[in-house]
Formats: C-alpha cells, sequence, structure tokens
C-alpha cells in the first residue's frame, strides 16, 4: 500500500479515536476483545503509518468507532 495513504488513514483513525475520548489503549483493547491481535504499540504505529492495516482490522475499527468507511479513508 502507498505509504502516503497508509498515513493518511492512521492519522484518521487517530482524530476520529480522539474525538470518541478513547485512548489508544482502550481501542486496542475493544479491538482485543472482537479477534484482532492489535497491541496499543501496534496501533500507535498503524496511526503515524508504520504498520501495515489489515482489511479485517480496518472493519473491527470502523464498528468500534461507528464510523463510515469513508471518514477512516483518505
Amino acid at each position: 500500500m502507498n505509504l502516503e495513504y497508509e498515513k493518511g488513514v492512521g492519522k484518521n483513525i487517530r482524530t476520529l479515536r480522539e474525538h470518541k475520548k478513547m485512548t489508544q489503549e482502550q481501542l486496542s483493547a475493544k479491538l482485543q476483545v472482537n479477534g484482532c491481535d492489535i497491541t496499543r504499540s501496534a496501533l500507535a504505529k498503524i496511526e503515524v503509518g508504520q504498520r501495515h492495516l489489515y482489511v479485517d482490522e480496518l472493519m473491527q475499527i470502523k464498528k468500534i468507532l461507528n464510523v463510515e468507511y469513508e471518514e477512516l479513508l483518505p
């Protein structure tokens, strides 16, 4: 995936997460409960575009943050 695109997705995740007043720890815990093995550290890397985001992870983030895909994608 394009690095700039991944950075854009990560930035959007961070913005939406902060808007929902969630910490990285809280979001990663909810992802783990829903079957995505994402640690807080991995989530931090996703948010800055240093870690690839898989489709199933994106689906769970969308569900947990209660947003549309268009809000996640740059």
